[in-house]
């Protein structure tokens, strides 16, 4: 029988190993984020393992970021890391404890099913390929990796132009596996709705805004331990050089739509986060929000509109987070749409829960929205 080992030194890997002796009791620690207090996300592989009962035990999971988020959740596995697949996990005493019985030598655990730098270089390159793109250079981050920028249609008279963000939270893997899904159908030349959408809007698009902390392993925060979703109002190149390039690039095109995507620890379900509650916030741009979910609900089932954060949740922070500031800097709608890391409660999945497919097939359900908010602005 081989000896159990695991390990995290690779992309997005995180778990420190404090005993792996017996199978039925590893022990293991969430590492923090590079600079700062946040973590809950982890990332690991076991060797080894096969035929084996193991029992892996989290134990600083009660000190995480989000503890509510181990509530009714189950981790991930993958045997080939690309289907991701829930196994048996559970919250007690301050642990957060998963169980599983592996059928190959080789198999890695996440807290979701990850999406690698590698596979978001991929994204990148198979979108050049169309030539209704084109792939910018916004600048480098802290580590020295490129910012990339879709531009997805040509800039025209007339037409709208809309912004659309993802993963500024690098654990929030679901946030580009939805780009992800919204980039193919945008670029499906026999989707006659993208083809109308691409007539009289441009959309630019930053599938990743945190590649160092998607890299490092982080849960939210970028190479310095900087949340970058609390930079908006005052971003620096020596601090936040994602936000700060971003937001600049926005100074030149305009915004008249943004989109922010985010996952959720806590909520078992999927909702927008408007502007609601926001002094700066005209009835008019409400409704225009208000009416963007309408229809989303109605293009995805897996969308809903009764749960959520609370009107002016933030407080006075409120325009540090990229939305906001863009709603109010622009004066546009400017949304927050927010996934589950567990299962989407009224409609579960015993296998997967909540996954990268589900993801993906919301961001594509994104074009209709979309075109409806087009279509009333003409």
């Amino acid at each position: 029988m081989s000896k159990l080992h695991i390990s995290a030194n690779f992309d997005s890997g995180n778990i420190d190993v404090l005993d792996a002796s017996r199978a039925d009791d590893i022990q293991l620690k969430i590492r923090k984020d590079s600079g700062s207090d946040f973590y809950q996300w982890f990332h690991y592989r076991v060797q080894g393992g096969r035929g084996l009962a193991l029992r892996m035990r989290l134990l600083n999971a009660a000190g995480a970021s989000y503890p509510d988020g181990w509530d009714d959740y189950r981790a991930v596995a993958s045997y080939d890391r690309k289907h991701w697949f829930r196994v048996p996990t559970c919250y007690s005493g301050g642990e957060l404890v998963i169980e599983h019985e592996p059928e190959q030598d080789s198999l890695y655990y996440a807290y979701f099913a990850p999406y690698s730098f590698e596979q978001h270089l991929d994204l990148i390159a198979w979108a050049g390929q169309s030539e209704r793109v084109r792939i910018e250079h916004l600048g480098t981050t802290l580590d020295g990796r490129d910012l990339d920028l879709l531009r997805i249609g040509t800039p025209a008279a007339g037409c709208k132009t809309i912004w659309i963000t993802a993963r500024q939270h690098p654990g929030e893997t679901m946030a580009q596996w939805c780009a992800q899904g919204l980039i193919e159908r945008l670029l499906d030349r026999h989707d006659a709705q993208a083809g109308r959408l691409l007539e009289e809007a441009v959309i630019y698009l930053v599938p990743n805004m945190n590649p160092d902390g998607a890299v490092r392993g982080h849960l939210r925060t970028n190479a310095l331990g900087v949340n970058l979703n609390r930079e908006w109002d005052r971003p620096s190149l020596v601090r936040s050089p994602e936000v700060f390039l971003v937001r600049a690039r926005m100074e030149q095109t305009g915004v008249d739509l943004h989109l922010d995507l985010h996952g959720d620890e806590g909520l078992p379900c999927n909702f927008i986060d408007g502007q609601d509650g926001l002094p700066w916030a005209e009835a008019s741009l409400l409704q225009q929000e208000l009416q963007f979910e309408q229809d989303l609900a109605a293009a995805n089932a897996d969308f809903q509109l009764e749960r959520g954060y609370p009107p002016g949740k933030y407080g006075p922070e409120s325009i540090t987070i990229a939305s906001n500031w863009v709603g109010k800097r622009f004066q546009c709608p400017a949304m927050t749409l927010e996934m589950p890391f567990k299962d989407y409660d009224l409609r579960p999945d015993p296998l997967q829960g909540w996954s990268p497919e589900r993801s993906a097939r919301l961001g594509a359900s994104l074009l209709d929205p979309l075109l409806a908010w087009l279509a009333r602005q003409i």
